[in-house]
């Protein structure tokens, strides 16, 4: 069952209305999300995507900064809230009383992916090449041979960078970081990508929510159960 959704978002719709891309998660409750705009139309949050960006608490619905260019990642960390700042390749932390956002680092890339251990921040970075999705923002204003894709190791109490991993071949987009001490050869696993890209399940007290077109019954490796229905 759908728990929150923004309160300006009026339908579960696979519409990106509003590209709700991050959760902060804070003594084990949902704390804070980023989307690129407080928008309700399909793909409506690209009109103002340089600096539409905004930061919302969850429990009060309350949108706590506006103005922020593509922000991506929030996470509670040593009791701050720290977001990238994508557009700009932004690294930084927002006073939740004040909703002021504080400027740590500017990376050379499109930050998204953040992770911690003690007080280092590991911020993936995405070159970006020129499209509808990236124009008009700082970030993609930087000559190519400027922008890095790989994973950066940032000091957060002095913005410095201390150590790098650059991809410079094949890859050039990062989408997420994750630390986790005392792994080594972590594996990914994912034998269903079509499936688990295009589709999303939600429980019959959802439906109402779900314009009808999309509603189509789970037919993946199993009968659907009763009155569950898949939304692709």
């Amino acid at each position: 069952m759908p728990r929150w959704r923004p309160p300006f978002i009026t339908a579960l719709a696979p519409e990106d209305r509003c590209h709700l891309n991050g959760l902060c998660m804070a003594e084990g409750r949902p704390a804070f999300v980023t989307a690129l705009g407080a928008t309700d139309t399909p793909g409506g949050w690209r009109a103002d995507k340089k600096s539409g960006g905004i930061l919302m608490e969850v429990e009060t619905g309350e949108i706590i900064t506006r103005g922020l260019s593509m922000p991506h990642s929030p996470r509670w960390h040593n009791g701050r809230l720290w977001v990238l700042e994508s557009g700009s390749g932004g690294f930084g932390w927002i006073d939740p009383a004040t909703g002021k956002y504080q400027q740590v680092a500017v990376l050379p890339g499109f930050t998204r992916g953040l992770g911690f251990c003690g007080p280092l921040a590991f911020i993936g970075l995405s070159q970006v090449r020129e499209s509808a999705v990236f124009s008009g923002i700082a970030i993609a204003e930087r000559p190519l041979e400027e922008r890095c894709c790989g994973v950066w190791v940032v000091n957060i109490q002095t913005g410095e960078t201390v150590a790098y991993v650059k991809f410079e071949d094949a890859l050039q987009e990062i989408f997420a970081v994750q630390v986790l001490p005392g792994v080594r050869h972590p594996d990914l696993i994912n034998d269903q990508p079509r499936l688990i890209a295009d589709s999303f399940v939600v429980p019959d007290a959802a439906l109402d929510l779900v314009p009808a077109p999309l509603r189509h019954a789970a037919r993946e490796n199993r009968e659907p159960t009763t009155h569950e229905e898949i939304v692709r």
